[in-house]
């Protein structure tokens, strides 16, 4: 159908059709906009929009806040429970190893009804479990001390994205945040899928590990969690890694990780082709006795 006949049939300018929009995209108040918005979380568009004009940005209120709208700026409302204020820029892409890890507890409990948790470590680049500590208490201190001693293994994370768990907001993880100048990031509340990486893992830690297992003690949980946690990174099959372990992805990908990780041991020495060939399709989990 013609141009002409299609714009007579709805009734619509065919001028209308052909506009194509001049409006500039730009970029440059797009960025200092972000940024303000990042440095004052608490800032609506029309102080924002003062503060642009005293850096000199010769720009309108209602520009200002459609291109606050288009960007997702928009500052929720505190509501009763206090809340720790969280950033409104894009969580940072993970493009390397170490550049961003996955902070979330999964919780469950013993054959005699007493609840305990798993704080779980995920790297989003080589989907690897960093750390799986179960325990019956976890709080900010022992998070801290636990992170530390996984940095000290590992190296610096380029980020760390967590929820806003009273752990992961106390006052031990926010000066232990600040004296490392670690980029920590909490996700928005009630917005899940800003840590997909963790849900899913969690996901598959209590379909194939904890619900699988009748879990008698501590130490058998600590002991059955570890080794399926050893079995997730080096025997079973990755789906979004192309159907490769973690470890043999990681191994693959180790040029391009930070210097002082490149002397590191802790990645398998097999080439990828390799161990997708002789790849079980249901690897076997050791199980601890008792």
């Amino acid at each position: 159908m013609s141009e002409r006949r299609a714009c007579a049939m709805i009734a619509v300018d065919r001028s209308s059709i052909r506009y194509r929009s001049r409006r500039p995209d730009d970029a440059d108040l797009r960025a200092r906009l972000r940024k303000l918005a990042d440095e004052r979380r608490r800032f609506g568009y029309r102080r924002l929009h003062v503060l642009l004009r005293q850096e000199g940005h010769i720009v309108n209120r209602k520009k200002t806040q459609r291109l606050y709208r288009e960007e997702g700026l928009t500052v929720r409302r505190r509501k009763s429970r206090r809340r720790i204020a969280v950033a409104r820029t894009p969580i940072p892409l993970a493009t390397v190893p170490n550049s961003r890890w996955s902070v979330d507890f999964v919780h469950d409990q013993l054959a005699n009804g007493r609840r305990f948790r798993v704080l779980n470590v995920i790297d989003d680049v080589t989907k690897e479990c960093l750390a799986a500590i179960p325990d019956t208490s976890i709080s900010g201190k022992r998070v801290v001390r636990e992170i530390k001693a996984i940095i000290e293994r590992r190296g610096r994370p380029g980020a760390i994205i967590s929820d806003n768990g009273t752990e992961f907001t106390s006052v031990a993880v926010l000066a232990f945040t600040k004296e490392l100048k670690l980029d920590w990031r909490y996700i928005a509340p009630g917005k899940p899928t800003q840590n997909a990486m963790a849900e899913s893992f969690q996901g598959r830690m209590r379909d194939e590990c904890l619900n699988e297992h009748m879990l008698f003690s501590m130490g058998h949980a600590r002991a059955v969690i570890a080794a399926w946690r050893k079995d997730f990174n080096t025997a079973r099959p990755h789906s979004s890694l192309g159907y490769v372990t973690p470890a043999a992805y990681a191994a693959a990908l180790k040029s391009q990780w930070p210097s002082p990780l490149r002397s590191m041991n802790g990645s398998a020495p097999i080439a990828i082709a390799h161990v997708a060939q002789k790849r079980k399709p249901q690897p076997t989990i050791p199980v601890a006795d008792g």
